[in-house]
């Protein structure tokens, strides 16, 4: 199935979705995809905001986007290796038995998944501005993030147990 019709179904049954993605076999080249994919689709989700920055304090726009450019195709896809690390050592300790591959894949596939939401937090944020409209698109963004890689986790961990 493709990434965009994944996606849509990991909104109805995240579990599913994962237990497809896992069933397809262990591929690191598709967990670097899923994952520098989403660190690509949040750079862009910058843009209006960075946009907007730029223009109210009459800063040049380029160097904001480079320093977001190196944080989010460069910085973050390290941060979120080693917090796929610490994951899968967690549900470890709690008794799971997933792989490390398992637990990427989780984390990945969430981040990429929440990913439309963050294109609207990009809107909000650069249309609009802070206030509570940005922080609810940020909260909703947030736990739904979380919903999907708890579901991803149970999956990788104990989905052989159901």
């Amino acid at each position: 199935m493709s990434a965009t019709r994944d996606i849509v179904a990991t909104y109805r049954s995240p579990r599913r979705v994962m237990q497809r993605l896992l069933q397809a076999g262990q591929r690191e080249d598709r967990a670097l995809v899923f994952l520098i994919s989403a660190c690509m689709i949040v750079f862009v989700a910058q843009w209006p905001r960075l946009t907007r920055e730029a223009h109210l304090t009459e800063q040049e726009l380029n160097p904001l986007l480079g320093g977001a450019l190196l944080g989010w195709i460069f910085i973050a896809p390290l941060f979120f290796y080693a917090l796929a690390l610490v994951s899968h050592w967690v549900l470890r300790l709690i008794g799971g038995k997933n792989s490390a591959y398992a637990a990427r894949i989780a984390l990945f596939w969430a981040f990429l998944a929440a990913s439309p939401l963050i294109l609207l937090h990009g809107l909000v944020a650069g249309f609009i501005g802070p206030g509570p409209g940005l922080s609810l698109v940020g909260f909703v963004w947030f736990i739904l993030f979380l919903w999907f890689w708890i579901a991803n986790m149970r999956e990788a961990g104990w989905g052989d147990r159901k």
